[in-house]
């Protein structure tokens, strides 16, 4: 249920949940898209120059058509499955819980990396703004100042700042198309050396080049994480998954090329390494020092906000996977406070931490590539899956992407060749996300992890409605007790004290499940007073029916402890 303005209902006789109210439109998408791609073009040129050396535009453009399967996959995806959850209810629901258990542990990992690589590069540019003004800093410590912060600001629930996140997109864009233009007017700008530098590379440098800045387009199909809140989901996902990959491949590629056109050899290394903040060299060099500070500070802006959404995105995998039972219910605890899942939160921060402090950029880079290059041979491999299937399983959705199946081929084949070049890393990253996902299954998901033929919500709406009114009055009083945060919301454990206080006997997992029908918009709190209308309604309804209808209740599977 919600507390907000959408409005979420469960139909009783079926037990089907309505959508959360569908209010962002093609715009917001592309806000959404843009934002969490574009702060992987402020720290990867310089990565990849080192790699390839100036012809790194074509690296970034061959990515790019290794993201378009998957791109077009989860457009298809999110059609067909137009609610929110994302990667992983696709992979869950396509290939099961094993698979659901591996995948939400690896895009735990991919996010929170890509998380920890937007704060290491973050403090990079802001080394920049204090050095301009005389101020020292120490990066290490400022990332991770700036990441209990983001973490305190997650749990306080006040992460979704887009009334922010808007104009400063729409500013760095314009920052970005600024230098862009004024560098076609430089007089050191020399096209003939990023075309000479791609075109010479050998195709393996090329493809590891390309693997390494995949990371750059991770965020693309981010929106479709909430799917059930966009309008039309049909046209607006697939038109803005894939709009705003196009508009991401124009700028990284042109950036990239007119970066390496007008700089001066080498200027992407410094003391033996590549340097962290090449947008902020570049607006120097192109603009002036000033204007320099300026797009350092907007990258300052930028990364921090990708880096929130980041901890808010990564923490929701493990939530999700908890509602599923796939991982222990801790993590699927919200806050009585701050109702949002602190634990989940918690350890995402804590795993940021220890990767900016133990793993160089680089590596952070090679890993988050890596396992989202993975995530998305996976993406391409179930709509091919889905479609095979689709007699069976009624797969038809609103968009069915063009060229099936050669372009997902494609994406999982490349992708594939883009691993084995990322080195042994790589490698690491996905075999522990692997094990850990098969040890976490075996050992919790596969003893809780059940899929019900019957609703245990239905079931429990039934039993309260055939109470006496003195006992529904009881029911009522014991909810509202129960909710000590005092804003007539319920969470997980709350809901549970209320069961068992009303002598309903009944497992952790069934009282789990009962919840999660419940909770149609998946917050981790339910409204009393909806929650209760519901089963007033089925109350009503049971005393309308006649009673030779030939209607027999439903089997009541937990009962109240003084009827065993």
């Amino acid at each position: 249920m919600t507390h907000s303005n959408a409005t979420t209902t469960v139909n009783q006789d079926t037990g089907e949940k309505k959508d959360l109210a569908r209010t962002i439109g093609l715009s917001g998408v592309l806000v959404i898209s843009l934002s969490a791609m574009l702060p992987g073009i402020f720290v990867t040129p310089t990565f990849a120059a080192e790699i390839m050396g100036p012809g790194i535009w074509l690296a970034f453009l061959l990515a790019a058509s290794v993201v378009l399967p998957a791109a077009m996959a989860k457009s298809e995806l999110a059609s067909g499955m137009p609610s929110s959850g994302g990667t992983y209810v696709y992979l869950e629901r396509t290939y099961g819980p094993l698979v659901g258990t591996v995948s939400g542990l690896g895009l735990w990992a991919s996010f929170l990396l890509k998380a920890a690589f937007a704060l290491i590069g973050f403090s990079a540019y802001l080394l920049a703004v204090t050095t301009y003004f005389n101020v020292e800093i120490d990066v290490i410590s400022v990332s991770l100042s700036a990441l209990v912060l983001i973490t305190v600001v997650n749990i306080m629930g006040v992460s979704k700042v887009k009334a922010i996140q808007a104009p400063i997109l729409y500013m760095t864009l314009t920052l970005l198309i600024i230098m862009v233009v004024a560098t076609l007017f430089s007089p050191d700008f020399d096209p003939s050396i990023p075309l000479n530098g791609a075109f010479d590379t050998d195709v393996w440098t090329l493809a590891e080049t390309a693997g390494f800045v995949f990371v750059a387009y991770a965020g693309v199909t981010k929106v479709a994480a909430i799917g059930g809140e966009v309008m039309e989901p049909e046209k607006n996902l697939p038109r803005g998954i894939l709009l705003s990959l196009a508009i991401a491949t124009v700028l990284y590629t042109m950036l990239a090329f007119v970066m390496m056109a007008v700089m001066p050899e080498g200027w992407f290394m410094k003391d033996g390494k590549p340097i962290e903040d090449p947008i902020f060299a570049f607006a120097t060099y192109v603009l002036g020092t000033k204007l320099g500070v300026v797009a350092a500070v907007l990258s300052v802006l930028t990364m921090i906000s990708m880096a929130l959404a980041g901890v808010l995105a990564s923490s929701r995998f493990l939530f999700a996977m908890s509602r599923d039972k796939l991982l222990p219910q801790p993590l699927e605890d919200v806050n009585t406070r701050f109702e949002t899942p602190h634990i989940p939160i918690l350890l995402t921060g804590l795993a940021m931490g220890l990767a900016i402090m133990f793993v160089p950029l680089k590596d952070v880079v090679k890993l988050a590539s890596g396992f989202k290059i993975m995530i998305f041979m996976m993406i391409n491999s179930s709509v091919i899956v889905l479609r095979q299937t689709s007699e069976a399983h009624d797969w038809n959705p609103a968009y069915k992407a063009k060229m099936y199946p050669y372009l997902y081929i494609w994406g999982i084949a490349a992708g594939a060749f883009m691993i084995a070049l990322l080195g042994e890393k790589a490698f690491i990253g996905g075999a522990v996300a692997f094990v850990a996902g098969v040890i976490t299954y075996v050992v919790y998901g596969r003893k809780h992890y059940h899929v019900h033929s019957a609703t245990p919500f239905s079931t429990l709406l039934m039993s309260f409605s055939q109470s006496s009114g003195s006992e529904r009055e009881n029911i009522h009083a014991t909810f509202r007790a129960a909710d000590h945060g005092q804003k007539n919301h319920l969470t997980l454990r709350e809901f549970q004290s209320a069961l068992t206080a009303l002598g309903y006997s009944c497992t952790s997992d069934e009282s789990r499940a009962i919840f999660h029908e419940a909770d149609a918009n998946e917050d981790g709190v339910i409204d009393i007073d909806e929650f209760l209308a519901m089963t007033e309604e089925m109350a009503d309804d049971q005393a309308d029916r006649p009673a030779d209808d030939g209607v027999q209740p439903a089997s009541v599977e937990i009962q109240a402890a003084d009827e065993d």
